[in-house]
């Protein structure tokens, strides 16, 4: 399975940015979608979840601000983020995996598969 992220850029504080992220390979693989983030200097944190193509998971930092949403013909997921914060700024990652438990669906060790990153700077 290969991902390719893309959307990322620099916007004002306030602003909006959509991620993308293009999944390729076995449509299993793809089942659970995923997008974590790492800030500088700091680890990686879950962001958004679609678990079993249907299930809806957010961090409490971006409820109400952030949408994840799926095309499942495209095997894309896209993550709409509004609102943005400097505290959004960092590398933005979309991961996928076929057998992530709902216990483990914000855990970055239960995917199989990262796509690239791709960099979002929030300016203040």
């Amino acid at each position: 399975v290969q991902l390719q992220a893309s959307g990322g850029g620099l916007v004002q504080a306030g602003g909006s940015l959509r991620l993308s992220c293009a999944a390729s390979g076995r449509s299993f693989s793809t089942t659970n979608m995923a997008w974590f983030r790492q800030a500088p200097g700091k680890e990686r944190e879950f962001v958004s979840a679609l678990w079993r193509r249907t299930s809806i998971y957010y961090a409490d930092s971006v409820k109400g601000r952030f949408t994840i949403s799926r095309d499942n013909a495209k095997n894309t997921v896209y993550l709409q983020m509004n609102s943005l914060n400097p505290e959004d700024t960092g590398v933005y990652y979309c991961a996928v995996g076929g057998g992530v438990i709902l216990s483990s669906v914000r855990l970055d060790r239960a995917y199989d598969y990262w796509g690239q990153g791709t960099q979002v700077t929030v300016s203040s």
